[in-house]
């Protein structure tokens, strides 16, 4: 087990209460101390190992008096400070091999400062001899909780100044790995982030000025124009700007200054200041990562975070060309993720809002497209039907004074039987009929008997209006045309009979 509080086990000849379970603390109880045990909290015991470094054979290692009383073991610590008591993230407990602090220490990469840091720290959280009693024990328990928050200072010796606590350390817990877009804009873009303390709807309202004094910090160069590429709002009453510079050449082409160049004359200290005085917090690029950066990125894991986590986050990725993994240290780090987060839902809210508005406002559109069609095959039906009767009536002067031929008396007999079929009982005509009495039964019963009155669906009575309505112009134009066409009929007719009495005449 990682840790375990309790109170002092006994010598070699005292009989130890039963090993308590692998996990990350033992318990407050009563508990002896094992081989397989990494820390051991409890009163100093003579040991014989007065050294920094326990000499004797018995012990593999020691701080002062030991990390507690050892029978004929050897004692480790555990995984190591580089994993840090098993804490890589959110109750999240890795077990790695367990490594002996020489070996870590006698690395010859660390510099010996990261060394002194490194003891002083295992001091610390293990075995401070800063009272020379029990009272170090509840300290060293008090310096491992303050570790575990990320803050607060260490004590351990009254020699040594104590350990800074900070939450880059590799035993806090409060520590988790999220996902970030990288941005996909070149350096050639010129797109530069400039974050405001102000609100987005003060930025909007004083846009030119703005653009008129970042003009000014740039020198006021007239080959210059500086351009707002967009604007968002950021939590706590911030706002990002981002904006690129159009050069102008004299030859009349123009280019955009590159992001590297603007940002770094953005960070000399005069320009800096300037930037300061428009509320200006932070600047960076809006540049896209090379492959060798992405690489350094994903192989060096970040201060304080796990490998194991690192590298379980970067298998975990639901898009590695989009996205990168990023540790969140801390509640703030957490906290304005999570406003970020919220930031970016609303803005898509509102996008939505946007885009449903523009739906319904296209969806009367499109109803009032589908009237004005509807009017103008009306009317293209009418001038249709006016335009038939002119051509009848210029066929009938057209033929006037001639005899009727077999397809203009083909074509009365057609016009005779459409009637005939019209007028019939079953027809269209007695349908009609049918369906109006029904309708006045309905209505007369219904006003007999209220209880038992029936109605009919809104939308299926408007339908049978409509349908009934087209029914009956179609049957009166029909109508009118054979009226027109019997009234034409009679005057060829009579053309006719004025003909054959004129013969009649001349031959008598």
């Amino acid at each position: 087990m990682a840790f375990n509080f309790g109170a002092p086990s006994g010598t070699s000849g005292t009989a130890a209460a039963p090993a308590a379970p692998a996990g990350g603390f033992g318990g407050f109880g009563t508990t002896s101390t094992t081989a397989g045990s990494a820390f051991s909290f409890s009163a100093p015991a003579n040991t014989g190992a007065t050294g920094l470094f326990g000499g004797t054979q018995n012990k593999g290692f020691g701080f002062g008096t030991g990390f507690g009383t050892t029978t004929g073991s050897s004692t480790g610590l555990g995984t190591g400070l580089g994993t840090g008591l098993g804490f890589g993230g959110f109750n999240t407990q890795q077990q790695q091999q367990q490594t002996t602090l020489g070996g870590l220490f006698s690395q010859p990469t660390q510099a010996p400062t990261q060394s002194n840091q490194l003891i002083n720290t295992a001091s610390a959280l293990s075995a401070p001899t800063l009272l020379g009693d029990e009272r170090d024990a509840i300290l060293a328990k008090w310096n491992q909780l303050q570790a575990f928050w990320g803050t607060g200072k260490g004590y351990f010796n009254n020699n040594i100044p104590p350990v800074e606590f900070t939450q880059e350390n590799p035993f806090c817990r409060f520590k988790a790995v999220g996902y970030s877009c990288m941005p996909n804009n070149k350096d050639e873009d010129g797109l530069l982030v400039l974050v405001f303390n102000k609100k987005e709807t003060d930025i909007r309202s004083q846009q030119p000025q703005l653009v008129e004094s970042l003009h000014k910090v740039l020198g006021g160069n007239q080959t210059l124009t500086v351009n707002v590429e967009g604007i968002k709002t950021l939590p706590d009453d911030q706002t990002e700007v981002v904006i690129y510079v159009v050069e102008r050449s004299p030859n009349g082409t123009s280019r955009r200054v590159p992001a590297t160049t603007l940002y770094a004359h953005f960070e000399q200290t005069n320009i800096k200041t300037q930037l300061q005085q428009l509320g200006i917090t932070l600047s960076m690029t809006r540049t896209e990562l090379s492959p060798a950066q992405i690489k350094q990125l994903l192989q060096n894991p970040p201060a304080g975070v796990d490998p194991i986590i690192w590298e379980q986050a970067k298998v975990d990725n639901p898009d590695s060309e989009k996205l990168i993994p990023v540790p969140m240290v801390g509640f703030k780090e957490l906290l304005r993720r999570l406003k970020v987060q919220d930031q970016m839902t609303k803005q898509h809210q509102t996008r939505l809002d946007i885009i449903s508005e523009d739906i319904s406002e296209l969806q009367k559109n499109q109803t009032t497209t589908m009237a004005k069609i509807a009017q103008y095959k009306r009317k293209l039906m009418d001038l249709s039907h006016r335009t038939l009767q002119v051509l009848i009536k210029q066929e009938i002067q057209r033929k006037s004074g001639y005899a009727i031929q077999a397809d203009e008396e083909q074509l009365r007999v057609q016009l005779d039987t459409i009637q005939c079929e019209l007028n019939a009982p079953t027809q269209f005509k007695g349908r009609l009929n049918e369906l109006m009495s029904q309708i006045r039964m309905q209505n007369h019963f219904g006003a007999v008997k209220s209880e038992e009155r029936y109605y009919i669906d809104a939308d299926l009575l408007r339908e049978i209006k409509q349908h009934l309505k087209q029914q009956q112009e179609g049957l009166s134009h029909l109508i009118s045309i054979i009226k027109d066409d019997l009234e034409d009929i009679k005057l060829v007719e009579h053309g006719l009979n004025e003909t054959i009495h004129m013969r009649g005449g001349v031959f008598s």
